[in-house]
């Protein structure tokens, strides 16, 4: 099990779960920013499980370490390679919503095949279609249990406990999560005017008098957020949690996400958060390393991880 440099403390953690070391991978830039990567150790004939979130200070410089790394492992004759990509960047480029633009999620898929990655191990992507665009086996975790276990384990009501939807694309990740923790569920209804702004125009359900939970697989700059929370408080929501798998947490974000009308935010350890402002009080941080280390064993035993692709399995 080797780590990338985007993501150390979850690689950590998993490998702790797993019981083994992470094992020796040096990754250093040349002065001009060129990457380099070297194994410590010979993985000639092994099943090479690299960790990488395509996210963090320079989302390219970690896809770019995830594409070298792979490259060295597959020169020095791994038997396999399986990238474990905790945050899937570019996943929001998955189609063409106007003329002249690319499909930058594919092209990354295509980077990913290209340079001699065998099996892909990733959680909550933004749209589960990605799949389709690798001609590898893709294993598809999701965070919903443990998002769940965080909001039962608060003891809230779930007579006035409603799971809301940002949009109607996060409709049935809501209503699983809804589901999980016996509440009801709303979905509201976005448009996106340009990159990084969203109006909610229309909210479908009752939220009047209700704790909200707000449930997103993603939170960039929180813009979309702070617009859904409005909507809700207008409609009379009393409470109101944010959840969301990846906590991007780009330009403006913290700061909006420190807005009075949210209780908490509870994302997961996918993309790391700085000690200054999980110091603040209002992001707590859940961890997915038990998944990942479920899923990794798994693929490394030829076992079965059906369980933890979708919660329907467990209901």
């Amino acid at each position: 099990v080797y780590s990338g440099s985007s993501n150390r403390p979850l690689a950590q953690k998993i490998a702790e779960y797993l019981g083994v070391e992470l094992s020796g991978l040096t990754l250093k830039q040349f002065a001009n920013g060129e990457i380099y990567a070297r194994y410590d150790e010979t993985v000639r004939g092994a099943d090479v499980f690299l960790i990488q979130s395509v996210a963090g200070g320079n989302v390219n410089d970690m896809l770019m370490e995830l594409l070298i790394a792979t490259d060295a492992a597959k020169r020095a004759s791994a038997r396999s390679i399986t990238a474990v990509i905790t945050h899937y960047g570019y996943a929001r480029q998955d189609r063409k919503a106007g003329p002249r633009e690319p499909i930058t999620a594919r092209l990354v898929a295509n980077l990913l095949e290209r340079a001699g990655v065998d099996r892909i191990i990733t959680l909550d992507l933004h749209q589960g279609q990605i799949q389709g665009f690798f001609d590898i086996p893709v294993n598809h975790i999701t965070a919903l249990w443990t998002i769940a276990d965080y909001f039962n384990k608060k003891g809230l009501d779930s007579e006035r406990l409603c799971v809301v939807s940002p949009d109607l694309g996060r409709a049935k990740a809501a209503k699983k999560l809804a589901d999980l923790t016996n509440a009801s569920i709303a979905i509201m209804h976005k448009e996106r005017p340009k990159h990084n702004a969203a109006e909610i125009t229309a909210l479908i359900g009752d939220v009047e008098g209700k704790t909200c939970i707000l449930n997103d697989d993603m939170i960039d700059t929180a813009g979309s957020v702070i617009g859904a929370v409005k909507s809700l408080k207008n409609n009379g929501a009393e409470k109101i949690y944010v959840t969301a798998t990846h906590p991007i947490l780009s330009g403006p974000a913290f700061e909006r996400l420190h807005d009075p009308d949210i209780e908490e935010v509870v994302v997961c350890n996918t993309i790391p958060i700085p000690e200054e402002e999980l110091a603040k009080g209002k992001i707590k941080v859940v961890s997915v390393a038990p998944l990942f280390a479920h899923a990794i064993n798994a693929v490394f035993s030829n076992g079965s991880i059906s369980e933890l692709f979708d919660p329907d399995f467990a209901l």
